[in-house]
């Protein structure tokens, strides 16, 4: 991996979590005026537009075909299809911080996931972040005191479709070309939303619907453009630490944008549910400056 400071990771990253947010926000301006699986259609058609700038150097175009491990692709493009369409959804039917607190699940799932599929070894302090983070999301929905919608449901499963998807890029080996990654993420929501839009589609009318939909289609894949940078300059861990930047986002949207007000309880959930992301990230960076300083201290004569 290429190290060319930490700070440009975490700037690419925060860039690409900004145009998911945007892409999101972009879907829920379409609620009432578009069927979602054809928003989640027309979001895969213009994310072609990215193609050339995903392309690796030493890629060619025909690596889109490319299927070296036929069942992992089947995986990702079935998982990335799952998650458009019930994201698209759930931004429809739910305020956005709603949706983002069960979407923010996926880091439980895949934990256990990466137990059960991949035999990896997860740490005490890594089941705690996903545990308090789960907490959040209970604060945030209150099951039980307040109605619980389809919405909630479609973020559910948007949240264990896209922690399938991560276990399947892990399954997928790293001599996988990245326009192989990218065609499936491609595929899956061009056929499954193509196929399930035919009962209900009609033309786009308008210019500003066609906006949207290019907003929403060309951002969702510029985020995964920036994500792919972002890899390339800083860890796994400081470019997961920016996702928690979407709850601002999706704070900002509802109350400028959609005009829906969360109420305390959603802010105390959410500050819940960053703390968790944000604990994990900083303990062990804080344990690993003490444990030097320590020995430096006991190393002095008394």
């Amino acid at each position: 991996m290429k190290n060319t400071g930490l700070s440009a990771g975490m700037m690419l990253a925060f860039a690409a979590y900004a145009s998911f947010s945007i892409s999101d926000a972009y879907s829920k301006l379409l609620a009432g005026q578009i069927d979602p699986f054809e928003v989640a259609f027309f979001g895969g058609v213009f994310g072609l537009l990215l193609i050339p700038f995903i392309r690796g150097k030493n890629e060619s175009y025909r690596d889109l075909f490319v299927v070296r491990n036929p069942m992992m692709w089947l995986v990702r493009a079935a998982s990335t299809f799952a998650a458009t369409a019930a994201s698209v959804e759930a931004f429809m039917l739910l305020p956005m911080p709603e949706a983002f607190s069960l979407i923010f699940l996926m880091p439980l799932f895949v934990t256990v996931l990466s137990v059960v599929l991949l035999r990896e070894k997860v740490s005490t302090l890594g089941w705690l972040s996903v545990i308090v983070g789960f907490i959040g999301v209970l604060i945030v929905l209150r099951p039980g005191l307040r109605a619980l919608q389809f919405g909630h449901l479609c973020a559910l499963i948007s949240a264990v479709a896209n922690a399938v998807g991560v276990i399947a890029y892990r399954l997928s080996g790293r001599d996988t070309p990245r326009l192989s990654m990218f065609s499936s993420s491609l595929c899956g929501p061009l056929l499954g939303n193509g196929v399930l839009m035919v009962a209900h589609a009609s033309w786009p009318q308008g210019g500003t619907i066609w906006m949207f939909l290019f907003g929403y289609g060309f951002l969702a894949a510029l985020g995964q453009l920036l994500m792919m940078m972002s890899a390339t300059r800083a860890t796994a861990s400081a470019i997961a630490l920016p996702q928690y930047s979407q709850m601002l986002w999706a704070v900002a949207f509802s109350f400028y944008v959609f005009h829906e007000q969360p109420d305390d309880w959603t802010f105390v959930g959410i500050a819940v549910i960053t703390a968790s992301g944000l604990f994990k990230w900083a303990y062990p960076r804080l344990i690993g400056r003490m444990i030097p300083m320590q020995r430096h201290e006991a190393a002095q004569p008394l």
